[in-house]
């Protein structure tokens, strides 16, 4: 029975990490609208395995920033434009996740309808534009931390600053 009830004092997850848990696949806004971790979410965006493993400070500059290398402003021939995450390619066809809907869209569009890709210069990083406070950071820290090594060591809100 000590065995047991040490074993689930191991596994169990603390408060902070279940807010940011709560934070990062909150529906409207959360991280996993473009992003996956412990198999669930969107892989739109990039992978957070390695973000994971890197200092608390590191982390929330990376999440708050508002630098979108990775994005391209999508112009179809019909005059559509949004703004997205390239995916998987062949000779025809292109993955696009569209970062105008919540969560991101998957979207394979044949080569040919494509007017344009450009860097973007419009979509902004969501955690960004949601100015998480100092807790709500250390919270979400917590939780990428715990999900890409299983550390269940606390943040300080100081950490994020």
């Amino acid at each position: 029975m000590f065995w047991i009830a040490l074993w689930l004092a191991q596994a169990a997850v603390t408060p902070q990490i279940e807010r940011g848990e709560a934070l990062f696949f909150e529906a409207a806004k959360g991280c996993a609208n473009c992003h996956a971790l412990k198999g669930r979410g969107t892989a739109a965006g990039p992978d957070l395995t390695v973000i994971g493993r890197i200092s608390p400070a590191a982390i929330a500059v990376a999440t708050r920033s508002t630098m979108t290398q990775y994005v391209q402003t999508v112009t179809l021939k019909s005059k559509e434009t949004f703004p997205a995450m390239p995916g998987a390619k062949d000779e025809k066809t292109i993955q696009l996740y569209d970062l105008s809907k919540t969560p991101a869209e998957l979207r394979k569009i044949e080569r040919t309808e494509i007017e344009s890709m450009k860097g973007n210069d419009r979509w902004k990083h969501p955690p960004a534009e949601r100015k998480y406070t100092d807790e709500q950071m250390a919270d979400i820290v917590a939780y990428i931390r715990y999900a890409v090594t299983g550390s269940r060591k606390s943040v300080d809100p100081s950490e994020v600053h």
